[in-house]
């Protein structure tokens, strides 16, 4: 059978062991925490980019009326922005 000193050493060793792996599963764990907030928002940049560049090519492909009416404007208004438009394609 195990004695009573026996024991105190077991004891004694899942202490130490549990005092030891604590702090560096702790750390593991703040680790592991922070790479997957980088890569959540490495995901996120990615998606707002790929966003921005369906934006920019729907954009690119509008002509001068189309993006004014986008803009949501009133006919006057929509008329003013057309004429910028043009002033300012026509300037090099």
């Amino acid at each position: 059978m195990i004695g009573l000193l026996d024991a105190a050493k077991i004891a004694g060793g899942i202490a130490l062991g549990a005092l030891i792996a604590t702090p560096a599963a702790h750390y593991l764990g703040k680790r592991e925490g922070r790479q997957e907030a980088a890569v959540a928002a490495l995901e996120q940049s990615v998606k707002a980019l790929r966003e921005r560049s369906a934006t920019d090519d729907e954009i690119s492909r509008s002509d001068l009326a189309g993006l004014c009416r986008h803009l949501g404007l009133l006919r006057d208004d929509e008329r003013e922005c057309l004429r910028r438009l043009a002033e300012a394609s026509a300037k090099p």
